[in-house]
């Protein structure tokens, strides 16, 4: 029975630990699989090796966190922090949350990783900082959503939804944050 009473250890471990290795080698298939169907996606290798990097990156961020606590509220914080960056920078490059992929506007989400990775650096990726950082993320994507807003710059019904979608994420990862830390705190 060693190793399964801790999910950061042993065969249970390794499963978490592979986990998202597995889903990543899955979703990099899955548009090689839908090419074969139908003429509507049409992928070459850049497309290919952008989304790969990218979720090397995650995963490879992921799997870091997960050894660095056994916390689950951190990890879980971790989790959706990293799914919420991936999935704002793959619909960036895809198709655009401000009007299309094209729209110069979309950079400023650069901004709400940009403030996210100034404050995870400054709060030396400790919980209660990363609450702080996960808020500011927050308040950033709300901010961008405004702007573009006012600003006239395409933004749809569809970009503020998506944008308060995102902050609903940070939001969520940040209250998680708090969890961990105040778990940190009485240990």
């Amino acid at each position: 029975m060693a190793g399964k009473t801790e999910i950061g250890g042993g065969r249970r471990g390794r499963f978490w630990r592979m986990t998202p290795w597995a889903i990543a080698v899955l979703l990099l298939l899955l548009p090689l699989l839908a090419m074969q169907f139908t003429d509507e996606l049409n992928w070459d290798v850049t497309d290919f090796a952008v989304f790969g990097t990218m979720l090397f990156g995650a995963c490879g961020a992921w799997e870091l966190a997960a050894r660095m606590t056994s916390n689950k509220e951190h990890r879980a914080a971790i989790g959706i922090a990293l799914a919420a960056a991936f999935l704002l920078i793959w619909i960036n490059l895809a198709v655009g949350i401000i009007g299309t992929e094209d729209n110069p506007a979309n950079l400023m989400h650069g901004g709400v990783l940009a403030v996210g990775l100034i404050g995870a650096v400054v709060a030396r990726f400790q919980p209660r900082g990363m609450a702080r950082a996960l808020i500011a993320m927050a308040l950033t994507q709300a901010s961008v959503a405004v702007i573009a807003l006012i600003g006239g710059l395409g933004s749809t019904g569809a970009s503020i939804v998506l944008a308060g979608f995102f902050a609903a994420l940070w939001l969520l990862s940040a209250s998680l944050f708090r969890r961990a830390a105040r778990a940190q705190a009485s240990a």
